[in-house]
């Protein structure tokens, strides 16, 4: 994590000293925990679909899932995280030969390293970070879809905005873990716009 918020802070260092932030999935994860420690470096944050889940029996499979994770990207084995990412997910076990098949699946291979990156950004557990969401003191947008395929976002969405002290919270209508661009550029335009907020 402390590589890539000096990642985050370089990229900010060399566009003038300043930005807003705006993640998706895990990297709304990653976002918030840049805005933290970087403090006046970042002016607002947008965060979308944080996939933080305070279900028990979530929180247990995140745990496991993180520990198979670390286990086979230590022994070179991309498929197979990428396999465990994608059940994690909801991917039925049954699916997997047949997606390994897909033309995608060199690529995603390719980069699957970066999962452990992910898992990183969403903690022990996954659950959601309320005592640090607190921590935000900027302007912050938190977002999910209606039509989300993890119901719980919009728990998630509402509780990391209920704990931040400036924060808002919007549902994207008809819109899914995966936005159209066309849905969410204009509320984030809006969102960052000098006069907003």
């Amino acid at each position: 994590m402390e590589r890539e918020i000096e990642d985050i802070e370089a990229l900010i260092n060399q566009a003038g000293g300043s930005a807003f932030l705006f993640g998706i999935s895990s990297g709304a994860a990653l976002a918030m925990e840049a805005a933290i420690k970087l403090g006046d470096k970042v002016k607002k944050l947008a965060m979308d679909e944080a996939p933080y889940n305070d279900d028990e029996a979530a929180r247990q499979a995140w745990k496991a899932y993180r520990k198979q994770l670390a286990d086979v990207l230590a022994q070179g084995r991309r498929g197979d995280a990428l396999g465990l990412f994608m059940m994690l997910t909801g991917m039925p076990a049954e699916h997997l030969d047949r997606v390994r098949q897909y033309p995608l699946w060199p690529m995603w291979e390719a980069v699957a390293p970066t999962l452990a990156y992910d898992a990183a950004a969403m903690g022990e557990d996954a659950s959601v970070p309320t005592e640090k969401a607190a921590s935000v003191t900027v302007p912050a947008l938190v977002m999910d879809g209606s039509a989300s395929e993890f119901s719980f976002m919009h728990t998630t969405a509402l509780a990391l905005a209920r704990a931040m002290p400036h924060a808002q919270h919007r549902t994207l209508e008809g819109q899914s873990h995966e936005d159209a661009a066309s849905a969410l550029a204009p509320v984030l335009v809006e969102f960052f716009a000098p006069n907003a907020a």
